[in-house]
């Protein structure tokens, strides 16, 4: 028995190297046949076409395929399976380089003015997509760029982007352009693929910033800060405020604006209460005064409908330096930004004083910035008992706390009941006014050390995450002189 079923085994063996041996072309559909198709696997499959296999020449066989088509016997699937032809990888698709800048003068043969053309589905990220954080516009993201205006349109072309705006910035030393992204590609995935080109420097989205105020609800006038309504003077000293739009005509405000900028031109103005209020409580005048009357205010309207866009504050930011002014107040808050931050960082180099709101977002949001950023004074808001706010944000970045809760203010409509961390960082605002206007050769630095080691303790003992070093004391930080 075992012998005879040997022989079978052979016999088999034998049938199955034979029908291997028939060319694949022939391996059709004899004609009469009620089978329409032949899984060929990895050539083609429709009836009577050829299905090449390790190289055999199927389709020069084809002339002479007749007497086998007659003969065609059909292998078992799982046979083909066990030998399947081996499946080249995909060639790797190259990263695009954006062309060279051709030097002025160079008049050798290059590419054409816009550089190479690629489509955005073929760009591959050197940097893996970025997660972005915070409220941010959808189809826009800001770039520095080393290069001129033709490097910025040819790493348009390349990258499938809109060139919206390009500008010179003071603060951050390059150009910045807001880049448009027209084919709905995620801003994450644009800011790695534009890390493929080595003229990009800093590569951000362009976030959006909130105004910090809170609903009012009585009347509350803020005495809380050590500071003699009748001595307070900030005489001559300059404070940018980058604010909302506006009422100029206010009595609180006649001959306090030194100067103003409009960084959002195309945009009517059509809220003027924040600012207005922010303006008053640092340097208001007659039946509203502010705490450092005299102090000349550089207005740098960059909000409507309480919001902004990163690269609408930058132009501000970088207006207010021009300005030559000591002081910047930025009543807003919004995600962490690397450009914003640098230009704090450069801002607070050139000797100004950063004084930002912590935010109105409760115990549990995430850091605000640009309180957030080194060297920016962090305010959060507490109110006529020395209470925090229960709206405003916490963390270790908080850094002083000052009266922020149900103050009247001068507003578009004339007056107002505000509350917010806005308003307590326009009140360290007027307050470092005071502390400059007598001692106008005090650094950046001395203010800030002088703020820390004067305030009062209201949490727990030392620097705590919700009052920072605790509540503002203008007239300690005045005698504590280096």
């Amino acid at each position: 028995m075992a012998a005879e079923a040997a022989l079978r085994f052979a016999a088999i063996l034998a049938a199955a190297m034979t029908i291997a041996a028939v060319p694949a072309s022939a391996q059709t559909n004899a004609a009469g046949s009620d089978r329409t198709k032949i899984d060929c696997r990895y050539g083609t499959n429709e009836a009577g076409a050829d299905c090449a296999k390790d190289g055999g020449g199927a389709s020069d066989n084809a002339g002479g395929a007749g007497s086998a088509q007659a003969a065609a016997v059909f292998l078992p699937a799982l046979i083909v399976d066990l030998f399947p032809n081996p499946v080249a990888p995909p060639a790797p698709v190259p990263t695009p380089q954006p062309a060279p800048v051709t030097p002025p003068g160079n008049n050798q043969a290059g590419p054409p003015a816009g550089g190479p053309i690629v489509s955005p589905t073929d760009l591959v990220a050197v940097q893996p997509p970025r997660a972005v954080a915070g409220e941010f516009v959808p189809d826009e993201v800001l770039v520095t760029v080393d290069g001129d205006a033709g490097a910025v349109q040819q790493i348009a072309a390349s990258f499938g982007l809109e060139v919206r705006s390009q500008r010179q910035s003071r603060l951050l030393g390059t150009t910045l352009v807001r880049f448009g992204i027209p084919d709905g590609r995620p801003v994450g995935v644009v800011l790695a693929q534009l890390a493929a080109d080595g003229r990009t420097q800093r590569r951000e989205p362009n976030h959006i910033y909130s105004l910090q105020q809170a609903a009012g609800i009585v009347n509350y006038a803020f005495d809380r800060i050590a500071l003699d309504a009748k001595q307070a003077s900030g005489q001559n000293v300059r404070v940018a405020v980058i604010d909302t739009g506006i009422d100029d005509t206010n009595p609180a405000l006649a001959g306090v604006i030194a100067a103003q900028f409009d960084a959002m031109p195309g945009v009517p103005v059509e809220k003027r209460d924040h600012g207005t209020s922010i303006d008053g409580l640092i340097a208001g005048v007659g039946a509203l005064e502010g705490m450092a009357p005299g102090a000349r205010i550089y207005h740098a309207r960059a909000f409507e409908g309480g919001k902004s866009t990163m690269d609408v504050i930058l132009a501000a930011l970088d207006w207010a330096a021009e300005q030559n002014v000591s002081i910047i107040n930025m009543s807003f808050v919004g995600p962490k930004n690397d450009l914003l931050g640098a230009a704090c960082r450069n801002a607070r180099a050139l000797g100004m004083v950063l004084v930002a709101a912590a935010g109105n977002n409760g115990p549990k949001a995430p850091y605000g910035y640009p309180a957030a950023f080194d060297g920016v004074i962090a305010v959060t808001a507490t109110d006529a008992k020395d209470a925090l706010m229960p709206q405003a944000n916490r963390g270790a970045y908080v850094f002083i706390s000052a009266p922020g809760v149900e103050m009247v203010a001068p507003s578009g409509a004339g007056t107002d009941v505000v509350t917010g961390t806005s308003f307590a960082a326009a009140i360290v605002s007027g307050a470092i006014a005071n502390l400059l206007h007598a001692s106008p050769d005090r650094t950046a630095d001395d203010i800030e050390k002088a703020l820390a080691a004067t305030a009062k303790d209201l949490g727990p003992k030392g620097r705590d995450n919700d009052f920072g070093f605790g509540l503002l004391d203008t007239k300690a930080a005045e005698a504590a002189k280096e």
